[in-house]
């Protein structure tokens, strides 16, 4: 095997490069400055030697506990449940959003035999136990396998005295009506507020 095939073969290891995809980044690696692939591949190997699960949130940091967990500013009382670690980056990219969040590592799919045992949930349960806690807000994506991990998280919190919230879903900015599907469309009535 060629260095090239082997590296167009290793690129199509990471979610989402397929073979096309790959061989235009083995290409474009070739013409990049041999500094910059060194800084690219120096970077890779510290963020896989030196991330690590934060022992609260479970979101993936270079100290533990994380950054937002140890920031005294950040709302104590809420927890923003999501997916996984990126959901955190983007929720963070707005802004608007001050409070802790809560890392399951993935969602429930028995199609692909992940159960709840499988995810962060008794985690999450232990944490609203031991600490004052006022809203949880769901943040997983609107697929099946969302819904349903959303709707089991519920349940489990319906005992407890907290608000329990979900992120609104419904139409993106700039789409057309008449191109939205049916169930996008009905949650976005489902999640109309007042203006």
């Amino acid at each position: 095997m060629s260095l090239l095939t082997d590296l167009i073969e290793r690129l199509q290891w990471l979610p989402g490069i397929g073979r096309k995809t790959a061989q235009r980044l083995a290409f474009y690696l070739q013409k990049m400055d041999k500094a910059k692939v060194q800084e690219l591949t120096d970077a890779i190997t510290r963020a896989r030697l030196h991330l690590n699960e934060c022992s609260i949130c479970h979101n993936l940091a270079e100290h533990n506990p994380c950054e937002i967990c140890e920031n005294v500013s950040r709302d104590k009382e809420c927890i923003c449940v999501v997916e996984q670690p990126s959901d955190v980056m983007v929720i963070e990219r707005t802004g608007e959003y001050r409070g802790l969040y809560h890392i399951l590592h993935g969602v429930i799919s028995p199609i692909d035999n992940v159960g709840p045992d499988d995810l962060r949930i008794q985690a999450l349960l232990e944490r609203i136990n031991s600490q004052k806690i006022d809203e949880v807000i769901i943040a997983t994506n609107p697929t099946t396998e969302g819904d349903v991990t959303a709707i089991y998280i519920a349940k489990l919190l319906k005992h407890l005295s907290i608000k329990v919230t979900r992120i609104a879903r419904g139409l993106p900015m700039g789409s057309d009506l008449d191109l939205a599907d049916i169930t996008t469309l009905t949650r976005a009535l489902e999640g109309r507020r007042e203006i």
